[in-house]
């Protein structure tokens, strides 16, 4: 009885081994099986504005069901075209990262139809001591004096991209880097803008989170604001109006009256008296 019973726990043991190489085989085959074609990737990092060549890029298998959206199959369809985003090594070329065809590279291909690139100059301070990136938003604002002469700093532009600092528009390097001019993209407005407060004052970069779309809308600082309603020492000092003159009035003197007389006659003899 024993026997016979280690004799079926045995037969059940092989059946469920061969069934489980079974279906590892079956899983094996289908994995060697899997239909691939060829997608061209990036052979080496890649910064916005580069025009590609044959030498960057490289074709590699990929499943074929899986085959990201713009995908190219050789790079001699990526020859000449200029990409507008940052591409990492082994990630794939994708049509939404590339500008027109025919587009030349440099920064000029990096601009979004409709916008301008304009430079400003900076120093540690205005430049957010190298934290403004490619990539990076800022608002612009500008200290000068107002329409009284006082002194007035004010936000004139906010969320403004950086497209390049110095002469480097790679958004993969996140290290803080000191430079002296920073190309913004704007508006043709906003460049108008930018380039008016430029020649009235001073400019800063104030540096914002990437996801705050949220706009603030300030009446801006003056200095008797940032003293705390202290006058301004500028500011001249109200003249006094002249007083208007004042009527005195006017004596009228009584008239004169006619003189009176006494006359006195003693006898024969008369007297005049007047008073």
């Amino acid at each position: 009885m024993r026997g016979s019973r280690a004799l079926i726990m045995l037969l059940l043991a092989l059946v469920a081994g061969t069934a489980a190489v079974l279906l590892a085989a079956r899983w094996v085959a289908q994995q060697t099986t899997t239909v691939t074609e060829r997608v061209v990737v990036a052979a080496r990092d890649l910064d916005p504005g580069t025009t590609l060549t044959a030498m960057m890029l490289e074709a590699v298998s990929w499943p074929a069901g899986r085959l990201p959206v713009g995908a190219f199959r050789t790079a001699v369809e990526l020859e000449g075209r200029v990409l507008v985003v940052g591409v990492q090594r082994s990630e794939p070329v994708l049509a939404g990262k590339l500008a027109e065809a025919g587009t030349r590279g440099g920064l000029s291909a990096v601009i979004a139809q409709g916008k301008r690139a304009i430079t400003v100059r900076v120093n540690e301070v205005v430049g957010v001591a190298g934290f403004a990136l490619p990539g990076s938003y800022v608002d612009v604002m500008v200290n000068t004096q107002d329409q009284r002469e006082q002194v007035v700093s004010k936000i004139v532009l906010e969320r403004i991209l950086i497209l390049a600092v110095a002469q480097e528009a790679s958004r993969d390097d996140a290290k803080p880097r000191v430079v002296n001019a920073v190309t913004l993209e704007v508006s043709p407005e906003e460049a108008e803008r930018i380039d008016l407060a430029r020649s009235v004052g001073s400019l800063s970069l104030v540096l914002r989170n990437q996801i705050d779309r949220q706009p603030v809308a300030t009446a801006g600082i003056t200095k008797r604001d940032l003293l705390g309603g202290e006058p301004d020492a500028a500011a001249p000092a109200p003249v006094a109006e002249p007083a208007a003159p004042v009527a005195r009035p006017r004596v009228t003197r009584p008239a004169s009256r006619p003189a009176e007389t006494v006359e006195v006659i003693r006898g024969v003899q008369r007297s005049t008296t007047r008073f």
